[in-house]
């Protein structure tokens, strides 16, 4: 990369701020070839969103690739609750030692696992994996207090969890976000408040939410939900190289 503009700290891989965690909704390994020789240095995990892992037909070969790049892979949390769900948790383990994984993510975004059973069980998978858990409602319609996402994300904290995502789902319309994607501010400010915010990853899959998390909390908020499209767009946000948020990084001298 040239260096000839002062561009804001960024820190190399593996870093613990300013996470890129990237979505990948169906990618053929060819594309994942493609996405990572422009942009590996900018991604830090990428989800195999729900359960697509399930049905790829060629898994290893998709998860070799991300591998031979040096980007870590976590199954979608979609698994996680439906292995819950039908008693099938040792299977799930066994399922991610062989395809070499070491991080799953804890949800309870569809199959309503009871906090204190989900609690139970980022504990228990804590032992073995670096454990996501995810906060927050899927269903547009539905607010949770701010108060009650507080403890959630404390209580998934307190059971292991490396780091708490906080839903916006893939359609950035939920959770975090009003039905049209505004940004639920005072909520977000609210978590940030209380909980260290180097713990939590937000997901802004859109451009107008990525420049809000910027504006508001800086270049190192950890964002998920990426679109593998999205990549090096989110770091030229990041970065100041794009109008969005140029001025924000970038003063001209006197």
């Amino acid at each position: 990369m040239p260096d000839f503009l002062p561009l804001p700290d960024r820190s190399p891989k593996p870093r613990s701020d300013g996470l890129t965690h990237v979505i990948d909704t169906g990618l053929s390994t060819a594309e994942v070839g493609g996405l990572l020789r422009q942009a590996a240095a900018h991604i830090d995990l990428v989800r195999l969103g729900w359960g697509s892992a399930y049905v790829t037909a060629d898994l290893e070969q998709k998860l070799a690739a991300y591998r031979e790049h040096g980007v870590p892979v976590m199954l979608g949390g979609t698994l996680t609750e439906l292995a819950w769900l039908h008693g099938r948790i040792d299977e799930l383990c066994g399922w991610l030692d062989e395809l070499g994984i070491d991080a799953v993510e804890v949800s309870s975004g569809v199959v309503a696992i009871p906090p204190p059973e989900k609690a139970a069980l980022i504990e228990q998978l804590a032992g073995r994996y670096t454990v996501f858990a995810e906060v927050g409602e899927k269903d547009p319609a539905a607010l949770m207090a701010p108060y009650r996402w507080v403890a959630l994300i404390r209580e998934a904290l307190q059971a292991g969890a490396q780091l708490v995502v906080c839903e916006g789902r893939a359609t950035g319309t939920a959770g975090l976000y009003r039905p049209d994607g505004e940004a639920r501010a005072g909520l977000i400010d609210e978590i940030v408040h209380e909980v260290d915010r180097g713990r939590l990853v937000f997901e802004a899959p859109r451009k107008d939410q990525q420049v809000w998390l910027i504006e508001r909390y800086g270049a190192d908020v950890n964002l998920g939900n990426v679109p593998p499209a999205e990549v090096l767009s989110l770091e030229t946000l990041r970065l100041g190289l794009r109008a969005d948020t140029l001025e924000q990084f970038h003063r001209r001298a006197g």
